[in-house]
């Protein structure tokens, strides 16, 4: 771990639904809920294996409901969805805050190869959290 990329300061601001970090640098990011929700280090979202990645859908409206720390290393977010496996390091927010823009737009070129939104597309769907938690039901793909 690279000790300039341990934060000085994090904010939740629920009302713009941006996670707010600053590091030693002096370097602020705002990395918003929807982004790190569909960027989760998980399984998940990131497969079992290179190629494995799901693409995440309907997560516009999606907000960090908590925060807690993973040792003195990481974060681990529990979103509003129910996804709340991800354990984001220190360095992988701050790598999330430089190349934002262009994950960003990965992300939003993906979504229209797919013909796939980031609105909700049922209540349903959304309680599922993404991965459908093994039911074999709409989610992830992958076996739990």
């Amino acid at each position: 771990m690279d000790e300039s990329h341990i934060p000085t300061e994090i904010k939740l601001h629920q009302k713009s639904r941006l996670l707010e970090i600053s590091f030693p640098s002096g370097e602020t990011f705002n990395l918003p809920c929807e982004f790190l929700r569909v960027y989760s280090p998980s399984a998940e979202v990131r497969g079992h294996g290179p190629g494995q990645e799901v693409l995440q859908t309907g997560k516009k409206s999606v907000t960090i409901d908590k925060l807690e720390p993973v040792g003195q290393y990481a974060l681990r977010l529990k979103f509003s969805d129910g996804h709340d496996t991800g354990i984001y390091s220190w360095d992988l927010l701050y790598d999330y805050g430089l190349h934002h823009d262009e994950m960003w737009q990965h992300y939003l070129a993906r979504m229209q190869t797919a013909g796939a939104s980031r609105e909700i597309e049922s209540p349903q769907a959304q309680s599922k959290g993404g991965c459908g938690g093994g039911t074999g039901k709409k989610g992830c793909g992958h076996q739990h």
